[in-house]
């Protein structure tokens, strides 16, 4: 990966439906030239898919908050992640180090879907959850 294919991936960052030809514009290659670039990304898994970002807001959602949680002992992390899968209102789930075992991204309707998801995570095997509300979120990069 070189200066260049960083810059694709900004550009990408930025607005993922890009035309090659804008994206060759912002990076100093032909259309062809930028196109063949993305593809070895795609290839590579360096890139591994282009998203819709959907307004929370207008599909009903107006609460986001984090929820770091400890897993009950003896619940294995894998089928965790398993039962979050297929749990509404989990948006992102990160296994991290230090006091919790994960940090959740969730987005509810409202206050009472955010003590139901919580509930159920506790009858999923969370021992211990710590919820922050998110107020505002400003994406950089």
């Amino acid at each position: 990966m070189d200066d260049i294919d960083g810059a694709i991936l900004s550009a990408l960052r930025r607005d993922g439906r890009l035309s090659f030809r804008d994206l060759g514009e912002a990076v100093g290659l032909s259309a062809n030239a930028a196109a063949e670039r993305v593809r070895r990304l795609v290839a590579a898994g360096t890139i591994r898919g282009f998203h819709a970002e959907v307004d929370p807001r207008a599909t009903g959602v107006k609460l986001a908050a984090f929820v770091d949680l400890r897993l009950a002992a003896g619940t294995a992390a894998d089928a965790f992640e398993a039962e979050l899968r297929a749990m509404r209102g989990v948006v992102a789930a990160s296994l991290t180090t230090g006091n919790f075992d994960y940090t959740l991204r969730v987005a509810v309707a409202d206050e009472p879907g955010l003590v139901a998801l919580i509930e159920g995570l506790r009858a999923r095997g969370a021992a211990e959850t710590h919820s922050r509300i998110i107020l505002r979120e400003t994406v950089i990069g």
